[in-house]
């Protein structure tokens, strides 16, 4: 009788599945023994998917896209592409039952759906494209060959003046099904609106919680929100509850099915707009990078989703060293509900970073946190918001940068480190530049990057741990505008770029009985 071991085909079907990879070696000849197992590979991606949210209602509003793979060694990829084309329906399509609200946007769909917005070209080159007034609409994307490991856009909003005036930037990011954001709000003089956006052919149905200094807020017509395929969809989160309002509150976004991209929208009457992305995962400890020098008011909104409580340490990483900021010591977060501290000017002068850490030995309780940040006073405020965020690992890009009003925040919380910090070549010209910085372990050290050569137009930064860490970075925009000082923040994190592969040895003998 003959018995095959195990189908060649099969097996290599099922890893390029899996990895769109597979390699296939044939067995020594005769050997006995089970080959020895072989540590795994990385191995670039091919393919990454990002969404972009609408990004204003309106009318003055001016929207700069900008999109940037870093280059680098993707051998054997094919050239791939890279593009993002508007939602099929985006901006106003408020598909939950909630009542309307007389300045909610209304519905808009887009002229033109399956033309591409922004489309990049190859690696290294960071291109940018415009879109202005209140009708631009979501934005659903994907890469794929050499475009796709690093692949990034970053969506730049400037509003001059209006109840959403201020300078609004994010990263568009990956579909998920889980979602934090703490550090919204349902109170009178805020409008915040959480963005589903749904990158597949099929529909999605997407649940919304949200948690105040109380427990669960009392919630209607928050569960089951369906979003329709390649769609947007912006809700209110003022019309999800009948409670009063919750000046700090943390929203919890999941789905019952597929994915989606997920961001909070927020505006403030006195203090502007921004866009509030999702807090890392939550962890014991956490990071929250690149508080500006002149930050005028800095408010931490953390929430405990377990069962247990959390004391955390609060502590500012410096330019020489971690101190405790006299307005905080410790954050007592009780289980289930949102806990808030006004640090005020914490910074007072030198940039620095937020660490949140167990208060006691033991006592390693999972949080999430945000940071609302507001620069200038009076009537010439301006507000962002810094989520915790994990190391920049092996690589991290942010897009849109400017050769004034652009700097960097590096932090190392626990151990000395060095990266390198690369400069793109511009999106109509210049050439790449780069420096490596230490970072000394619990300090923040904030730098002005390299700016390309002759540079024309924006660029891209990438930040690479070359040695020690973990690094944690933020990236500060800042385009004043009439005395008011305008500004965002943007978090840089891993890019994933790359994904771990098994090795692989098949056995293509055929033994006979």
């Amino acid at each position: 009788m003959n018995r095959t071991t195990l189908s060649l085909f099969a097996a290599a079907t099922a890893l390029a599945a899996v990895t769109g990879f597979a390699v296939l070696t044939e067995p020594d000849g005769g050997a006995a023994s089970a080959p020895a197992a072989k540590a795994p590979t990385r191995l670039p991606v091919e393919r990454s998917t990002l969404l972009c949210p609408a990004p204003s209602t309106s009318e003055v509003a001016e929207t700069v896209y900008t999109s940037f793979t870093p280059a680098g060694p993707a051998s054997g990829a094919e050239a791939g592409r890279a593009e993002l084309k508007p939602a099929t329906a985006s901006a106003g399509d408020d598909t939950t039952a909630a009542p309307k609200k007389k300045d909610e946007p209304t519905a808009k769909k887009p002229a033109a759906a399956d033309k591409a917005v922004v489309a990049l070209a190859q690696p290294g080159n960071p291109v940018s494209a415009e879109a202005n007034g209140g009708d631009a609409p979501a934005l659903v994307g994907t890469a794929s060959g050499r475009l796709a490991p690093g692949w990034t856009t970053q969506q730049t909003t400037t509003v001059p003046a209006g109840g959403a005036r201020g300078l609004l930037g994010v990263g568009c990011t990956a579909p998920d099904t889980d979602f934090w954001f703490p550090g919204a709000s349902t109170a009178k003089e805020r409008q915040d609106y959480v963005h589903l956006t749904n990158p597949d052919d099929t529909a999605v149905v997407a649940d919304i919680e949200l948690f105040g200094p109380n427990g669960a807020v009392k919630s209607q017509l928050a569960e089951g929100i369906p979003v329709p395929a390649r769609s947007s969809v912006p809700v209110l989160l003022s019309t999800l509850t009948t409670d009063p309002a919750v000046p700090d509150v943390t929203v919890h976004v999941t789905t019952r099915s597929g994915r989606v991209g997920a961001v909070v929208r927020s505006a403030d009457e006195t203090a502007g707009s921004d866009w509030l992305p999702a807090s890392t995962d939550p962890a014991a400890t956490l990071v929250l990078p690149g508080i500006p020098a002149d930050a005028t008011s800095v408010r931490l909104v953390a929430y405990a989703p377990g069962e247990d409580d959390a004391d955390l340490k609060v502590q500012l990483a410096t330019g020489t060293g971690t101190i405790v900021p006299a307005a905080a010591r410790e954050l007592h977060v009780k289980s289930g509900m949102t806990a808030s501290v006004d640090l005020k000017d914490v910074t007072r002068g030198e940039a620095g970073s937020l660490i949140l850490s167990p208060a006691g030995k033991g006592q390693a309780t999972p949080v999430v946190a945000a940071l609302r940040v507001v620069r200038g006073k009076g009537d010439k405020q301006e507000v962002a918001f810094i989520p915790a965020t994990g190391p920049v690992g092996q690589r991290a890009t942010v897009a849109d940068n400017r050769a004034e009003g652009t700097t960097l925040a590096l932090t190392a919380p626990s151990a000395t480190a060095q990266v390198k910090v690369t400069a793109s070549a511009g999106t109509e010209g210049g050439t790449p530049a780069s420096k490596t910085y230490t970072v000394k372990a619990g300090t923040t050290l904030p730098v002005e990057p390299p700016v390309p050569a002759g540079l024309k137009g924006s660029y891209a930064l990438t930040v690479e741990t070359v040695s020690g860490g973990p690094v944690h970075a933020a990236r500060m925009l800042a385009v004043p505008d009439d005395g008011v000082p305008m500004f965002t923040v943007q978090t840089l994190t891993d890019d994933r770029g790359t994904v771990e592969v098994p090795a692989a040895r098949q056995d293509l003998s055929v033994l006979e009985d």
